[in-house]
């Protein structure tokens, strides 16, 4: 059995470790709403262009277009598949990177033309640790997503796919269901989909206005798509960054209850040893009290 001593020093060390878990919990809590907030304002901007897209497709059904382009003349054993990984740059976040990543290499498994794109440290070390080939390397981009970052990748992938690097263009997130679901996700960003515009909902108080064309059908979707692109990214941006730090959320909180209940069980064992130490004592003392009297005896 442990010494009170021992048993005390065991009680501060976790007592101190449960200060860092309430504090990460507490920061990751304000990183959750601030990122919230921010998903929050630039979501009617891009549902705006998404209008857009839907209503270009509704009045030019049978318009051609590069990224609607499906590619059928190539073989598929001849098809390059881009596939853009979100990751964190951080652990202490239960599953949510194992996750992400055993979804990619199943992904990577059925094909086998295929060129990664990381954002996030984790990933990053992940896949050159494996020997995995990364194209490109967005660092700490996790950690703060905004437009540009969304931008610059959104742009990268656009130009591989436009030279025929890429014949099709996927992005794995994380998105959070609610505050204890989140659920890896692949969504296509390259081909774009008719259909997907087809059934769109639009929120209430999106303004949807007649438009005119120019200088061309063509044009108007050469400038829309590469936003409506770049709002995707950085929407999946914004949702792994959420759905990180609430797994980070939900990790810190059992931590910290591991804490209190490890506590609790170390408080016991303390005052059984303390009272074993005390009972000890007494009995020490009454032996030697009836000692001394048999001496004097």
């Amino acid at each position: 059995m442990a010494s009170a001593r021992e048993i005390q020093g065991r009680m501060k060390s976790i007592r101190d470790t449960r200060k860092i878990t309430n504090a990460m919990y507490m920061i990751s809590s304000t990183k959750l709403k601030k990122s919230r907030k921010m998903l929050e304002e630039t979501e009617p901007y891009f549902y705006t262009l998404q209008t857009l897209i839907k209503r270009v497709l509704r009045h030019m059904p049978e318009m051609e277009h590069r990224y609607f382009s499906t590619r059928a003349d190539v073989k598929e054993e001849e098809r390059t598949h881009g596939l853009i990984v979100i990751t964190g740059d951080k652990g202490l976040a239960g599953a949510y990177n194992h996750n992400v990543l055993k979804l990619a290499e199943a992904w990577m498994a059925e094909h086998e033309n295929h060129r990664l794109y990381v954002v996030g440290e984790l990933g990053r070390q992940y896949f050159t640790g494996k020997n995995i080939p990364v194209e490109e390397e967005f660092h700490y981009t996790v950690q703060n997503p905004s437009m540009h970052r969304a931008r610059l990748i959104s742009i990268r992938v656009q130009e591989d796919y436009e030279q025929g690097m890429l014949d099709d263009v996927s992005i794995l997130y994380t998105r959070m269901v609610n505050s204890l679901t989140m659920e890896a996700e692949m969504e296509t960003l390259l081909p774009l989909k008719r259909e997907t515009f087809s059934d769109l909902v639009i929120p209430a108080g999106i303004v949807q206005e007649e438009m005119q064309m120019l200088p061309n059908p063509s044009a108007v979707m050469d400038n829309i798509v590469p936003n409506y692109l770049t709002g995707f990214v950085f929407g999946a941006l914004v949702e792994s960054f959420c759905s990180e730090q609430n797994a980070r959320m939900m990790a810190m909180q059992s931590a910290s209850d591991n804490a209190t209940a490890i506590l609790n069980d170390l408080s016991i064992e303390y005052n059984r040893v303390r009272q074993a130490a005390i009972t000890q004592e007494i009995t020490e003392v009454i032996s030697g009290a009836k000692s001394q009297k048999r001496k004097r005896r």
